[in-house]
């Protein structure tokens, strides 16, 4: 794992999880946060990028997934379906835009944006689309660097669609071998699929683990996913 030289330890974040305000969302800077346990989230206008590093930290351990019974009955009688690196940009401005309860606004800025964009076109980022025929309804997009994958935001427009990008994504990273996927935090939707807290410094020793130089080729395809 590639210390980082730009950040803090990990262990001066304060109790909220921030570790540093300021930067950008450069290529070279984000590749050395998420490679570092570190990750961007633009919370408020009076911190526009701040870097957080929380204890405890979400995932999604792979051996440990769990498919709810109900959610496996919608997978095999549903129509959508469902791609990889289609759409990244359509995806992105679909979180962005999605009006999510108890947020006024979104943390998903155009710095923000284009910062992902950029990762994406360097094979770094990923993206899960959701189709209804041909319209794109519901998406999940990430950083992918080697072994390591992580889930930074989805959107929906219809009923479980949003479950079924993160499916998906589990599903491949699954049968690709990698160990977990890095939620950050444990929504309703990750905990209803195995998602856990663990420690801070235990998800630091779970990065050490990893391949980094793996391409995203190897885990991604642009190719249709079977159900």
């Amino acid at each position: 794992m590639r210390r980082s030289s730009i950040f803090p330890p990990v262990t001066e974040a304060n109790e909220d999880g921030i570790l540093a305000v300021g930067g950008d969302f450069g290529t070279e800077i984000l590749l050395e946060a998420y490679q570092g346990g570190i990750f961007p989230w633009p919370i408020s206008a009076d911190l526009p990028l701040a870097w957080f590093a929380p204890d405890p930290r979400g995932m999604i351990k792979l051996s440990e997934l769990h498919i709810p019974r109900s959610f496996l009955k919608f997978v095999r009688k549903t129509s959508l379906r469902v791609t990889f690196n289609k759409s990244f940009d359509e995806v992105i401005l679909g979180c962005a835009k999605i009006s999510r309860k108890n947020q006024p606004g979104t943390w998903i800025t155009p710095d923000l944006m284009e910062g992902f964009r950029n990762l994406f076109k360097h094979g770094k980022a990923y993206s899960v689309e959701v189709w209804e025929k041909e319209a794109l309804v519901a998406g999940l997009y990430g950083v992918t660097i080697g072994e390591f994958c992580s889930g930074e935001s989805m959107f929906t427009k219809v009923d479980d669609g949003s479950k079924l990008a993160l499916y998906s994504l589990l599903k491949r990273l699954q049968e690709r071998g990698i160990p977990f996927l890095d939620t950050q935090m444990v929504t309703s939707v990750v905990e209803n699929f195995g998602g856990c807290y663990i420690p801070r410094k235990d998800f630091m020793k779970s990065l050490e683990t990893l391949d980094w130089s793996k391409p995203r080729e190897e885990i991604f395809s642009p190719d249709p996913v079977s159900l």
